[in-house]
């Protein structure tokens, strides 16, 4: 859906649909308990454990299921011992590494 919005003499574009459609949606302990039992995604610890070694000594902040295009990626927040807080992604279907950054 798009609406037109005129502001000061200039027409915005608004895509509310669209923008909708660009984030992901976290998933629920029920929702991926079901998932697991259906074999749709692994269990978090064998890929939480991938994610703990390629930074060794670190903390679990946060971990979090989302729905992304019907992917599903476990976000996985770790503070390494040096202070600093990495991003990592993870396919959770399959284990693929999909991102490593420094969170902000």
């Amino acid at each position: 859906m798009t609406v037109n919005v005129r502001v000061g003499g200039l027409v915005v574009l608004m895509f509310s649909a669209f923008c909708s459609l660009a984030f992901a949606r976290d998933l629920g302990q029920d929702e991926a308990l079901h998932l697991r039992e259906k074999g749709l995604i692994q269990p978090l610890e064998q890929l939480l454990q991938k994610a703990l070694e390629r930074y060794p000594g670190s903390k679990l902040l946060e971990v979090e299921l989302e729905e992304d295009d019907d992917v599903y990626v476990y976000e996985v927040e770790l503070l390494t011992p040096s202070g600093v807080v990495r991003e990592i992604k993870l396919n959770a279907s399959n284990g693929q590494l999909l991102k490593d950054e420094v969170d902000d």
